[in-house]
């Protein structure tokens, strides 16, 4: 990592009572961008171990948050964009509403960490960059989450916002549903 540069762009505000923390060559309909399952079981145990340092209860890795995670990491991928949101603007709790519903909950909550990297990224990095972003530190340590969903993908000329860089974008997806 020393000899390339790592990028993280931070996003975060507070909407209505939810925490945000908030055709590219390698990701197309015909060629997606190359998923990284070894890294997000990585981040998903650094994580859980980070939380443990804080007295906190580890993250179950939650199938609906990771389809989430999934989709809006492979979107920004394809769309060449970073960002809460999706590309049709629509905000990132009603997307993982989609995926992560309320169902007869009466209490649901969702946030969300992202980050753009050299394709060399560990999760040890990962965590590093969000634990160094007040705004994504709180969502980390957030003691009411209960759930988390992961995504991270590989592209190898990333189109738009990326500059046709080889990059890794990872997608943490928070939740809790009462």
């Amino acid at each position: 990592m020393a000899t390339r540069a790592v990028r993280l762009f931070a996003l975060a505000a507070s909407v209505c009572g939810l925490l945000l923390v908030v055709g590219p060559a390698g990701a197309t309909a015909d060629r997606p961008a190359a998923a990284m399952r070894t890294l997000e079981q990585g981040v998903l145990s650094d994580m859980n171990e980070l939380r443990r340092q804080h007295g906190l209860a580890p993250l179950r890795l939650s199938n609906a948050l990771s389809a989430a995670a999934r989709q809006h990491s492979t979107e920004m991928a394809a769309k060449g964009y970073f960002s809460h949101s999706s590309s049709n603007g629509s905000s990132f709790d009603r997307r993982i509403a989609r995926f992560y519903p309320m169902g007869r909950s009466k209490y649901w909550s969702v946030g969300e960490n992202l980050l753009w990297s050299s394709p060399d990224v560990d999760p040890s990095s990962a965590l590093k960059m969000w634990f160094d972003s007040p705004e994504h530190k709180r969502n980390m340590l957030n003691a009411r989450w209960r759930e988390i969903g992961l995504s991270a993908v590989h592209v190898a000329a990333a189109p738009g916002t990326y500059g046709g860089r080889e990059v890794t974008i990872i997608t943490a997806d928070f939740g809790v549903k009462r």
